[in-house]
């Protein structure tokens, strides 16, 4: 089966091949493009990227590139393939990987695999809007992908292809917390508050907080407990998220929708931080899964050559570019792109 084959065949088919093909099966090139989804909690709009099956014509374009790591590549403004697909919302995490383009690794052969892939880029994450204040107003998180699920469905190019019955929502780290959000849990006001009070909690993320001079406890504790689940999305899947020890634990019974917890690299190795095996077990329909020899970085994309030297002489302590146990970055990727890819066409498929 070629590539412009794959790409142009049905939504369904496409959908069902991602329960079967390895990464080297599946089509290589997705469709990209972007849009703005109107913000009413923020004030302003949002930027999305959209990935998605590609029909004809587009022209090559490569995301998430940088001085770190290589980018992948779409074909943007490419027409959209015959659907209708299911849509997964993505919600990116912060720091290095605080933009859409960051997880174009991931979405990109996604779309190929017959998924739409929606990312709003989260204020104050990265780039010059990074911001801690804006950053630890977690809450809002949540409504950027509601308000990215009401654009894309009413895109005059995107929406017409969707399967408004098959929508999904996938975070990496910090956006894990948010894919948590949306189906349902609740964060934990005093939790929040008090949660960089112990610097050694989160070293990085609490360092940036104290730094900027953000008071946790100065935050709207009614705002940041409130319920932000939005009963559209059908299934959720979270990849290290974090933090995750600031929801309310009674939340987690509530959640009626599927849900997919993944830590990269065993626990015992992994800050506190980004465990989610009690959530999963507090879950009524959840499952937990490690994927042994990662570690929180291996949701980086693949570094260049050189990378790792430019990174250390940048201040950059963490190992962005390398794993523990001896696996490649490229090997960790085809596991987990084969783990999301399967995972969501028979969730999203079966979700009647």
């Amino acid at each position: 089966m070629t590539p412009i084959r794959f790409l142009r065949t049905s939504g369904a088919v496409l959908t069902a091949l991602a329960l079967s093909l390895p990464l080297a099966a599946a089509a290589e090139i997705a469709g990209v493009s972007t849009l703005t989804a109107p913000s009413a909690e923020r004030g302003t709009d949002l930027d999305v990227t959209v990935w998605y099956p590609a029909g004809s014509g587009g022209t090559s374009t490569s995301l998430g590139d940088s001085i770190f790591f290589q980018g992948t590549d779409s074909l943007r403004e490419a027409e959209v393939a015959e659907g209708p697909f299911p849509l997964i919302l993505l919600s990116h995490g912060a720091g290095l990987g605080g933009r859409p383009e960051a997880a174009a690794w991931l979405a990109a052969p996604l779309a190929a695999r017959g998924f739409v892939v929606a990312a709003p880029r989260h204020p104050g994450n990265t780039g010059p809007d990074r911001s801690a204040a804006k950053t630890m107003k977690l809450w809002l998180r949540p409504s950027d992908l509601s308000a990215t699920l009401d654009a894309v469905t009413r895109d005059p190019e995107i929406g017409p292809h969707l399967d408004a019955d098959r929508i999904g929502v996938l975070g990496l780290s910090m956006g894990g917390n948010s894919a948590l959000l949306l189906a349902g849990a609740r964060l934990d006001p005093e939790r929040l508050a008090g949660y960089c009070d112990a610097p050694e909690r989160n070293l990085s993320l609490c360092a940036w907080v104290r730094q900027s001079g953000v008071d946790l406890h100065a935050l709207d504790r009614e705002a940041a407990g409130g319920d932000r689940g939005d009963p559209r999305v059908t299934f959720a899947m979270a990849l290290d998220p974090a933090p995750a020890d600031i929801f309310d634990p009674a939340s987690f019974g509530g959640i009626g929708i599927g849900v997919a917890l993944i830590n990269l690299g065993a626990l015992a190795d992994s800050p506190d931080t980004v465990h989610a095996d009690a959530i999963a077990a507090a879950i009524p329909d959840a499952t937990h899964r490690v994927i042994e020899g990662a570690s929180h970085d291996a949701m980086f994309p693949l570094c260049k050559p050189g990378a790792a030297e430019i990174a250390l002489d940048e201040g950059i302590e963490d190992p962005i570019c390398s794993d523990p146990g001896g696996r490649t970055r490229a090997e960790i990727h085809r596991e987990i792109l084969d783990l999301v890819a399967a995972t969501f066409g028979r969730a999203l498929q079966e979700a009647d």
